[in-house]
C-alpha cells in the first residue's frame, strides 16, 4: 500500500469581480444539483476559454 500525502491546495488569488444577474442566475442553474460550487464553474470556464484562444493562436 502506498503512503498517504495530505494534498496541499493550489495557490490561488481572491479577485472580486462582478458578473451580471443573468449571468449569476445561468450558472446557478447549470450547477443545481450537482457537485459543482459557482467558482469551480467559473474556474473550468475561464480555463476552457483560455485553450480555446491558445488554440487559436491568441
Amino acid at each position: 500500500m502506498g503512503s498517504f500525502k495530505i494534498p496541499s491546495p493550489p495557490s490561488s488569488t481572491n479577485k472580486t469581480i462582478r458578473f451580471p444577474n443573468d449571468v449569476v442566475e445561468e450558472v446557478e442553474l447549470m450547477i443545481r444539483g450537482r457537485d459543482c460550487t459557482f467558482s469551480a464553474f467559473v474556474i473550468a470556464a475561464v480555463r476552457a476559454a483560455l485553450a480555446d484562444l491558445k488554440e487559436q493562436g491568441l
